[in-house]
């Protein structure tokens, strides 16, 4: 066997596959090439993109150099089918003979070899990001399921957490100190749940201000923490910081468990993480009560449409007395749901309305009942009072709820005196009289 048979075999023999990737040997085949033929350094360069090549940046490779390379010998330039770019180029001294066409030849093919192997490791790298980094570099959902499948291929899910967390407040965040420190906020926020998840677990960004991820048991405590609050740096100045807390759903795998997709997780943690929001908590551990209340939820969904039709909500009139008179000078109405013989209590429909805007329909369809019921008592000759109806906080949102409420009420032809609506935000209670 000739030499460069020799070389073109031990070469094709070391990059033939990447994950047994011997870079000793590599280095080792590549300097006696080198010196064989007189090359004095070997330089490769790889560029994600022909614009990137333009702009120069990408990765430069020298794994041979004995400092006495001045001229270029030989230059070999690969565009791929993905508009990545390598490159090759072998420098001699700036006295020596060009190559003859026989070894030029033999140089570009062992030069070709390389490429082709350097080629492929780098956009191996470059799917891995984009495949599961996202654009500011964390972890994305892809990078999460791939570490779920791996971890219980390898029996190692039972007994860790799961968690999906939700920072409180992020966009006030932004606005106060800018998006920039934001971002860069978000980023050290992230990097130090990586810190303390350590590398049996794992942290991903959903989106926004949104993150799910896997800690040992052990870890837990310290998360649950950072949760809490934690005070995260950030600017070129010291001592700049903010608290970052966040609302966590939290699931602990059984002994037992075994993943059959991703969903199996996400389910539950997504579920504790809202109902940890809904009642301001930093952690919520996921238990099997909460499913029920779910099927319950997506039931109540379901049948609203279909009960609005049916004219299964009903008002129920709750008095108001002026006690020093003993006189009624008032009166509220009750949303009552009424299905197949049975009353179905409010606190069992009206958060699972209020999750969208469907809880909307349901009070304008509660003022039309009362204003109905007003109409009626006024044309039997009845003494009325006052009603009062409530509107969800979600129509805060309507530029024309006062146009609306109008509508309603005056197309029913029920004097203004008669109707006052309540708006409530969170605590503070907003009345409007008509």
């Amino acid at each position: 066997m000739d030499r460069f048979a020799e070389f073109l075999e031990r070469l094709i023999r070391t990059t033939h596959t990447v994950e047994d990737f011997d870079r000793e040997k590599y280095v080792e085949v590549v300097k006696d090439i080198c010196e064989y033929y007189g090359i004095c350094k070997g330089v490769s360069e790889f560029y994600p993109s022909m614009s990137l090549e333009r702009l120069g940046q990408g990765e430069v490779f020298c794994d041979y150099d004995n400092g006495e390379g001045e001229k270029v010998g030989l230059l070999i330039r690969v565009v791929s089918k993905t508009k990545a770019v390598v490159k090759g180029t072998l420098y001699i001294r700036a006295d020596d003979d060009d190559f003859d066409e026989e070894t030029s030849d033999k140089l570009s093919l062992l030069l070709s070899v390389i490429l082709s192997f350097i080629s492929f490791r780098r956009l191996q790298r470059v799917v891995e990001e984009f495949g599961f980094h996202d654009e500011m570099g964390f972890y994305n959902y892809r990078a999460f399921a791939r570490y779920l499948n791996l971890q219980n291929e390898e029996g190692k899910l039972a007994g860790k957490l799961a968690f999906n967390a939700d920072l409180h407040n992020f966009t006030l965040v932004n606005q106060e100190i800018g998006r920039l420190n934001g971002n860069l906020v978000l980023e050290n926020y992230y990097n130090f749940i990586t810190e303390i998840i350590g590398d049996e677990g794992i942290v991903c960004r959903l989106g926004g201000d949104k993150f799910v991820g896997i800690v040992t048991e052990d870890r837990r405590d310290r998360l649950f923490q950072a949760f809490e609050g934690e005070p995260i740096e950030f600017g070129d100045s010291a001592g700049r910081r903010v608290v970052v807390s966040a609302s966590a759903g939290v699931f602990k795998l059984p002994n037992s468990f075994v993943l059959t997709s991703p969903g199996d997780i996400m389910d539950k943690i997504m579920l504790s993480c809202i109902i940890a929001k809904k009642n301001d908590s930093s952690v919520i551990m996921y238990d099997q009560s909460m499913n029920n209340m779910n099927e319950r939820a997506k039931w109540v969904q379901r049948q609203f449409r279909d009960a609005l039709v049916r004219d299964e909500f009903k008002a129920f009139y709750q008095p108001k007395v002026d006690i020093t008179k003993g006189e009624v000078v008032g009166a509220e109405a009750l949303c009552r749901w009424l299905h197949e013989g049975g009353i179905i209590p409010p606190l069992d429909f009206i958060p699972v309305l209020e999750q969208g805007m469907d809880i909307c329909d349901l009070d304008f369809f509660m003022l039309d009942r009362a204003c109905k019921d007003i109409r009626r008592w006024l044309d039997e000759g009845r003494e009325v009072v006052k009603v009062s109806v409530n509107l969800s906080r979600k129509h805060l949102v309507d530029v024309d709820l006062l146009k609306h409420i109008m509508g309603i009420i005056d197309s029913n032809d029920v004097p203004h005196q008669y109707i006052e609506i309540e708006l409530t935000e969170t605590t503070t209670d907003v009345q409007f009289v008509i």
